[in-house]
């Protein structure tokens, strides 16, 4: 079963985090899992601290319980919150496993010496090499892709078709993004650095800023709403929110959601960078069988669908058809820059965002 820990720390009022969840009660079937949960496991529980809040992961930590008969204690907070308190608790050995969402905070997170290298067949076989740190320190569970949506009345801009377009003057007072204190304007940030170096993605912040119809201001979902009224003519969001509004059972968020189109940038060259949310096991998990069997779990085909269908999420799986509201967007293709990349190119990132005046 999936148990809440109780924990110390504050909610923070954007994400809730710190949610203690009740046990879920009712009974779910077990996946029929293709491809190997690691053997016997140690004990019969793992200690999973988790960013992610969302019911669907609740049910998969259930079916994994039914599945393997280990208990799942949860702890949620943000990712933020998660990595200092891990840091605090280190020497306790009481986390088994940590699931957040962006490379960038992945890479926070081992660059802190949270993680311990994963020797597992099945994650190098079914988690693409692009998708996983290169020492098995951790490993993709599901992508979003960060895509430019526009206003479908208004049209898409004539020849607006990568990231570097955005920064072109043509575009002036059009754009809307999230501010640089977020990890997804950090990460793109990173991907441009490792495609164009640091010059070329200073003058491309610059000319993103220049372009902006307003300040940045909100999350993805407000970049979402701003299109759709017309107060940007193009945004960067993560296609998640769209899915999310398209999939809502309001008709006032569906409408929303329709309202936009969505552009996949950079398909004739390096292709749309992604973000993702991964786990890793921690350094000295008490139970690191169970922990390996907990992320083999994540990515069996089964558990991939439901990342889809639930959270309007791309499988990491290839073979895994892609479903839910997201699945009407098409196929597309995706940068395969190592994610790990991204973290790595993190502080320059941010630097050159703050220096192009991306507040």
């Amino acid at each position: 079963m999936t148990k809440a820990l109780p924990t110390d720390i504050p909610r923070n009022r954007e994400t809730d985090t710190m949610r203690t969840r009740s046990t879920l009660t009712a009974t779910v079937a077990a996946l029929c899992l293709g491809g190997g949960i690691a053997a016997e496991a140690a004990a019969e529980e793992i200690n999973v601290y988790s960013a992610r809040h969302y019911n669907t992961d609740l049910l998969l930590y259930e079916q994994f319980t039914e599945q393997t008969g280990i208990d799942v204690n949860l702890i949620e907070g943000s990712s933020d919150e998660l990595i200092e308190r891990l840091q605090a608790e280190a020497e306790a050995g009481a986390a088994d496993v940590l699931i957040t969402v962006d490379a960038g905070r992945l890479w926070r997170a081992d660059e802190a010496g949270l993680f311990q290298p994963v020797d597992s067949d099945v994650l190098v076989e079914r988690v693409p090499e692009h998708l996983r740190h290169p020492d098995g320190h951790w490993f993709g569970l599901s992508k979003r892709a960060r895509v430019i949506v526009y206003n479908r009345e208004a049209g898409a801009p004539e020849g607006l078709d990568t990231y570097e377009d955005l920064a072109d003057p043509a575009y002036e007072g059009m754009v809307c993004s999230r501010s640089s204190s977020n990890i997804y304007s950090q990460s793109l940030m990173a991907s441009i650095i490792a495609a164009h170096g640091e010059e070329a993605a200073l003058e491309w912040a610059e000319g993103v800023v220049s372009n902006f119809a307003r300040d940045p201001e909100g999350n993805d979902t407000a970049q979402i709403r701003a299109t759709a009224l017309g107060e940007c003519r193009v945004a960067i969001v993560n296609s998640y929110y769209v899915g999310r509004l398209l999939g809502s059972e309001d008709p006032a968020d569906q409408a929303v959601g329709e309202a936009v189109g969505i552009i996949f940038p950079n398909q004739d060259g390096r292709g749309t960078h992604v973000n993702i949310s991964g786990a890793g096991v921690v350094a000295g998990a008490p139970n690191p069988d169970g922990a390996v069997a907990f992320l083999e779990f994540l990515v069996s085909d089964d558990a991939q669908r439901i990342f889809s269908e639930g959270n309007n999420e791309y499988p990491v799986v290839e073979s895994v058809e892609v479903s839910g509201p997201i699945a009407q967007f098409g196929d597309f293709k995706e940068d395969t820059l190592n994610a790990n990349v991204l973290g790595e190119n993190n502080p320059q990132a941010v630097r050159l965002m703050d220096q192009a005046g991306w507040f």
